[in-house]
């Protein structure tokens, strides 16, 4: 399986367009089914920690205040990332995130995401539901860890890519599930998922 940098941020909040800012960043990189590389650093963005944020995390204010900048931290995980693929689980939010936080830093963006959670929903529909940890217990995949931290979240949404890339192969039958048929299949309707996999594997 090629290369891919899974990735998950802490943050402030839901929404960088009200505000809200990264206070921590994870990114593990992924290279044939195996973890190669890892970058986590806390970041101050100066703003404050909402307390529920706190309670959820477990970082608080005094941990922000002691970290590097937050425009130093991504000249530092864009550098990391460089051109490689990125995955998240519920990309939609940590692609706003990413996006945000380095338009911030004068960066631009220059990788595709592709996401977990729309990946489980089409090769796992009967999931009890589809989030990250619901996922990983129902595979057996390990926990590394503080949960809502973005390394450990990060560890697991990399475990959870690769064993999607595994059932592709040993369930469906796909001899090589590049990063692009994941992206594909991410966008295909539920209905078409097991049309799309028969074409994929040449059956």
């Amino acid at each position: 399986m090629p290369r891919a940098a899974v990735l998950d941020f802490e943050t402030t909040g839901l929404s960088p367009d009200l505000g809200d800012r990264a206070t921590e960043i994870a990114v593990v990189i992924v290279e044939a089914g195996r973890v190669v590389d890892r970058y986590a650093s806390l970041k101050n963005a100066g703003v404050a920690i909402p307390a529920y944020i706190t309670e959820f995390t477990g970082i608080t204010n005094a941990m922000v205040r002691a970290a590097p900048p937050a425009a130093t931290v991504m000249v530092d995980v864009h550098k990391f990332v460089g051109t490689t693929p990125l995955v998240a689980h519920n990309a939609s939010f940590d692609r706003r995130f990413w996006l945000a936080e380095l338009a911030r830093a004068g960066l631009p963006a220059q990788s595709p995401f592709a996401c977990t959670m729309r990946l489980a929903r089409r090769l796992y529909p009967n999931a009890p539901d589809h989030k990250l940890g619901t996922l990983v217990d129902l595979h057996r995949l390990p926990r590394s860890g503080a949960s809502h931290r973005a390394l450990a979240d990060a560890e697991m949404a990399a475990s959870l890519w690769t064993r999607m890339a595994e059932d592709l192969r040993r369930v469906h039958g796909v001899a090589e599930p590049t990063y692009v048929l994941m992206q594909r299949l991410q966008t295909c309707s539920r209905k078409g998922v097991a049309a799309f996999l028969r074409r994929e594997a040449g059956t």
